[in-house]
């Protein structure tokens, strides 16, 4: 494993000799712009793997993307070699059809202690939720980014993040019986601790993640990555586009549903993956991924 063909596979060129704020930003913020947010793996007949190397060669020589596991577990890793002061936290997410967090850690996240301060930094998470720029720890703080306003809330030791969401257009809205958000002003998305994990610890999720029938892994299949402006995410058959506020505290978004013989190609064009099996699209969970 080598950091600088981890960083052509990101595109970065920027500087990494100093450890602040600016350079982990940037690559980061190239890192969510390079590496989508899938479960594509799972949709192919293939294991998802939580090894680091598997993970480094998955991602970074194969040009394929990853759930949270294996993107901020990679991301962990560069961090480290360049020096960073990284530690590994497990967070429960919010499920908003059941209205409550889930019973067990099932989400990886990363906190990075710079200059004395403490930032959280998620690099797989995907979808409208994706952080775009670490997050400073710190409680009842509006910390606006380009995908809206986040913040921390802690109460005993618990941490909860959650996103202050805009107005969506759409254009299409027959195509988009999924983003009835108009209602919804604030997301709540996972709640976490400070107390330190072990990647051991998250193989029973990984596992659960890729095979419990219910699971949301399981029951969709789904390809997310961060663009300049926004998003773009294929779930099943759907092909959804975001621009972040795109006019008046508005985001718009567009989408089209695919043929099948439209789906190889747009992973292409769209997301820069070629799979070497054959992904059986699926799209059976009403839960839904914005």
């Amino acid at each position: 494993m080598d950091i600088k063909e981890y960083f052509a596979r990101i595109s970065y060129q920027g500087a990494y000799d100093k450890q602040d704020l600016d350079t982990l930003t940037a690559i980061f913020q190239h890192h969510i712009r390079a590496v989508p947010f899938e479960n594509l793996s799972i949709h192919c007949g293939e294991r998802v793997e939580l090894d680091l190397e598997p993970v480094y060669h998955k991602i970074v020589r194969k040009n394929r993307g990853g759930w949270c596991m294996e993107n901020n577990y990679l991301l962990s890793w560069a961090l480290k070699t360049l020096g960073y002061d990284v530690t590994l936290l497990g967070a429960n997410v919010y499920v908003p059809e059941e209205d409550k967090y889930a019973d067990k850690m099932d989400h990886l996240l990363l906190k990075v202690v710079l200059q004395g301060k403490s930032y959280i930094v998620d690099g797989g998470f995907g979808m409208a939720y994706q952080l775009w720029q670490p997050m400073e720890l710190i409680a009842g703080k509006d910390q606006p980014q380009t995908p809206g306003v986040f913040r921390f809330l802690e109460e005993d030791g618990i941490w909860y993040l959650e996103k202050m969401k805009r107005k969506q257009f759409v254009p299409n809205q027959s195509g988009a019986a999924s983003h009835n958000t108009d209602k919804e002003v604030c997301r709540r998305i996972y709640l976490f601790t400070l107390q330190p994990r072990d990647i051991e610890e998250f193989r029973a999720c990984n596992v659960h993640l890729q095979t419990a029938p219910g699971c949301l892994f399981v029951t969709k299949s789904f390809c997310s990555l961060q663009t300049r402006d926004g998003i773009r995410a294929l779930v099943g058959w759907k092909l959804t586009e975001m621009t972040y506020n795109y006019k008046d505290n508005t985001d718009l978004v567009e989408v089209r549903i695919l043929a099948d013989e439209e789906i190889e190609k747009t992973l292409k064009e769209k997301f820069n993956i070629t799979l070497d099996k054959k992904l059986v699209p699926t799209n059976t969970s009403k839960l839904s991924l914005f």
